[in-house]
């Protein structure tokens, strides 16, 4: 879902994920300083994420204006640690990275790093605050809310345009008390919406349709277009069910983005890494595939070279006589390696 912040409610730009937000200048007020192109061109031309995966994970910097990401909750295991010393999510540093910047903690003011099933190590604008119980982290994280949107108007006041990804799905009921992330943000910042689904697992008309029946009236009308992404095939075919799907939803839909195959970091929760070919070659490497594996990325640059074969293995069958084993970090170290 896109939100675009202020009065500019016809520049949505194209994403590849559930929940963005961009925030770009009021429809009337002249472009930002840094942008070239008259507003027609942004309009047209808008800001596009890019790369196959359901997280949106690249930046695409247009009409000369000057782009960041923000995600102001990430739950995450992969991470990074920025020149000033600071940790936030992979996510938000590949996004900074495609966009031209220099990641930044304010691009991720809260990363949950999970330690056990039922909580996480809570990291507030790059500092850890210490470990919570999921249930004490969502009694406390609407007093989060004022460093969430320092972070995100510090942003605002140096780049033309903020994009901004949620987490998870809009129509969590569950969760939408104090919502901080989706929906609750968009509202914060006053933010029209774009609702994106991944047809690639399925069930995509359900998705959309069903989150924005779940979802309350003055959320629904925040709502400005649908996307369907990684769409493979021949979009003919998917027609009738766009038709079908905008009509339902009283929604239009936005656009159709293809499948696209790249190399960029996953997300710890979505890779399909780990269920790569097992296929062993000259040299066999066999990273052990704890529950809690963190930083899995750091081991990426194996999958480079076509003489070597870089396997997760979570079962002693599989293991067999790698050349090389490797012991990943986690989060939850004792409990991992019973």
């Amino acid at each position: 879902m896109v939100f675009l912040r202020e009065a500019h409610r016809d520049a949505v730009p194209a994403l590849l994920q559930a929940v963005v937000i961009a925030a770009v200048p009021d429809g009337d007020a002249p472009l930002p300083q840094g942008c070239r192109e008259p507003r027609r061109a942004l309009e047209q031309k808008k800001v596009g994420l890019g790369g196959a995966h359901p997280k949106a994970q690249g930046l695409q910097l247009q009409d000369g204006c000057r782009v960041a990401p923000f995600k102001s909750q990430n739950m995450a295991l992969n991470s990074f640690i920025t020149r000033s010393g600071g940790e936030m999510g992979r996510a938000q540093v590949v996004q900074a990275e495609a966009a031209g910047i220099e990641p930044d903690t304010r691009m991720n003011p809260i990363l949950l790093k999970p330690t056990t099933d039922v909580g996480s190590q809570v990291i507030v604008n790059g500092q850890v605050r210490g470990n919570m119980a999921a249930m004490e982290y969502f009694r406390r994280k609407r007093d989060y809310i004022p460093e969430v949107l320092a972070a995100y108007k510090s942003l605002a006041a140096e780049y033309d345009v903020i994009v901004i990804e949620g987490a998870g799905s809009p129509a969590e009921i569950n969760l939408k008390q104090d919502d901080i992330v989706n929906m609750g943000l968009a509202k914060l910042v006053d933010a029209p919406v774009l609702l994106v689904g991944d047809i690639d697992r399925g069930g995509v008309f359900a998705q959309l349709y069903g989150t924005v029946a779940l979802l309350e009236e003055e959320e629904r009308r925040r709502i400005k277009g649908v996307v369907v992404n990684k769409f493979r095939g021949d979009r003919a075919i998917l027609e009738p069910g766009l038709k079908t799907l905008a009509e339902l939803c009283g929604i239009p839909v936005a656009g159709v983005i293809p499948y696209t195959h790249v190399d960029i970091d996953d997300e710890d929760s979505l890779t399909e890494r780990f269920d790569r070919s097992k296929e062993r070659k000259l040299l066999d490497i066999a990273v052990i595939r704890v529950p809690r594996i963190s930083n899995f990325t750091d081991f990426s640059p194996f999958e480079h070279y076509g003489n070597v074969s870089l396997r997760y293995v979570d079962q002693v069958s599989d293991l067999h006589q790698p050349d090389m084993i490797l012991l990943p970090g986690t989060k939850s170290t004792i409990a991992d390696l019973r």
